[in-house]
């Protein structure tokens, strides 16, 4: 059963790299690091609806989330100092945005003895169709009015977390495979096969719930 748990790199010492951090994000991170309130007001404002929709997405409690956004951006202030340059800082946020959502879920089900099992995330045991293309529209692309929007997004809550997270970072957030790698902390080939059986399990999911000629059209991008 793969590892889902992530561990956030908090290592000191960290120097920026010039190539994998934009100026923009450099200057930033500067002021972070100074200290400066203008900085961390401009990290909230460009950052804090990103992170709510992808922690909100990421919960099975949706109310939980502003509690998880808020430490979220605690942490990110506090550790600003050892963000090493190796990725963006979209992706590292991200990062531990995912992180925080996991760790809260994962205390949410042990205090109430439901732990949320990851059944059938087995990469040793793929099945065909882990490894042939899939074809076809992203499902979000079927967004084309408030009923089928909800429906999805109801539905995202009822997948396996580990797939769920892979879906929202992929056809929400429109990050890249590596960038859902470094995020997840897992090999590329992992982040294809979560989201091959993500997409799989919301079309399912949505087939009975769609409109037919929806349901009919329902077919996610090829993961490559």
């Amino acid at each position: 059963m793969a590892d889902f748990t992530l561990r956030l790199d908090l290592e000191t010492g960290a120097t920026l790299s010039a190539p994998d951090v934009p100026r923009e994000d450099e200057r930033l991170i500067t002021a972070l690091r100074a200290g400066s309130a203008e900085a961390y007001e401009q990290l909230v404002e460009t950052y804090q609806q990103p992170v709510y929709n992808l922690v909100y997405r990421l919960m099975d409690d949706p109310s939980e989330t502003p509690d998880v956004v808020q430490e979220v951006f605690l942490k990110v202030f506090r550790n600003i100092g050892s963000f090493r340059g190796s990725s963006s800082l979209k992706t590292w946020i991200y990062r531990i945005s995912f992180n925080e959502a996991y760790n809260h879920r994962r205390w949410f089900n042990r205090h109430k003895k439901q732990e949320v099992g990851l059944d059938q995330d087995d990469d040793e045991s793929l099945s065909y169709r882990d490894v042939l293309p899939d074809p076809g529209r992203s499902a979000f692309e079927l967004m084309c009015d408030v009923e089928t929007h909800a429906l999805i997004e109801e539905a995202l809550t009822g997948l396996n977390p580990a797939f769920r997270a892979a879906v929202v970072l992929r056809d929400i957030e429109d990050l890249s495979y590596e960038e859902i790698a470094e995020v997840l902390q897992v090999s590329l080939g992992t982040v294809k096969s979560r989201i091959l059986r993500g997409r799989e399990a919301l079309k399912k999911a949505l087939a009975s719930r769609l409109r037919p000629e929806a349901a009919l059209s329902f077919t996610p991008e090829p993961v490559r």
